[in-house]
């Protein structure tokens, strides 16, 4: 499913990944920005932090000096640290990011940080969120045609019910062109083949889940 390599990984401080893709994605990024709360995590792990982003309350002392050169704080509160991490990918001017450790551990953080993406689409050229069950991937305005392997589990989510209308192919329960009323509408779905189609109308984008074959 992960095609070319991304210009950053995003570390966030959901549950470290422990898929080795997904790890091997981390070690061989060439720049990781970590949310601020994940910086233990990735020290323990030998990894370095290109940069740390966020608001800054959640790193012990001893981290703040040791990566003092690197710290980029905002202490706004409007939005999370995530977003303040996709902020900085785009003033240092990249526009492909992975997202790893997004979901995991508080519920209210993962449904936060998912429903962010159609929102992080459009700043940036390509940007996904990497779990150890499946890859969420941004699909805006008109939609897309994305790789698959048969039989791999498809979930498809719109941001606001009953606005998006969609059209698919290439899936085994099809949806004609309608519009998804609940967010549990599009879920449980399943690929034909090595790729399925999403047409859109209605401006909005929907989020794709592929569940790791």
């Amino acid at each position: 499913m992960l095609t070319a390599p991304y210009d950053c990984v995003i570390v966030a401080n959901g549950s470290f990944p422990l898929l080795p893709a997904a790890l091997d994605l981390l070690h061989e990024a060439s720049m990781v920005i970590a949310c601020d709360g994940a910086v233990r995590s990735l020290h323990q792990r030998g990894v370095v932090p290109s940069a740390i982003v966020g608001d800054l309350d959640s790193i012990p002392d001893v981290l703040r000096r040791h990566y003092a050169d690197r710290l980029h704080g905002e202490a706004e509160q409007d939005t999370n640290d995530l977003t303040k991490a996709i902020h900085f990918v785009c003033d240092s001017g990249l526009t492909e990011a992975l997202i790893l450790g997004a979901t995991g551990l508080r519920e209210d953080h993962t449904i936060g940080n998912i429903s962010l993406l159609l929102e992080y689409a459009r700043l940036l050229h390509r940007v996904e969120m990497l779990s150890d069950y499946g890859l969420f991937t941004p699909l805006p305005a008109r939609g897309g045609s994305l790789t698959s392997v048969k039989g791999q589990q498809i979930s498809i989510f719109t941001p606001r019910p009953g606005v998006e209308i969609v059209h698919t192919e290439g899936l085994r329960w099809p949806i004609s062109r309608r519009t998804l009323d609940s967010w549990w509408q599009g879920t449980l779905n399943e690929a034909l083949g090595e790729s399925f189609t999403l047409n859109l109308s209605g401006g909005e984008g929907v989020i794709v889940y592929r569940q790791h074959p």
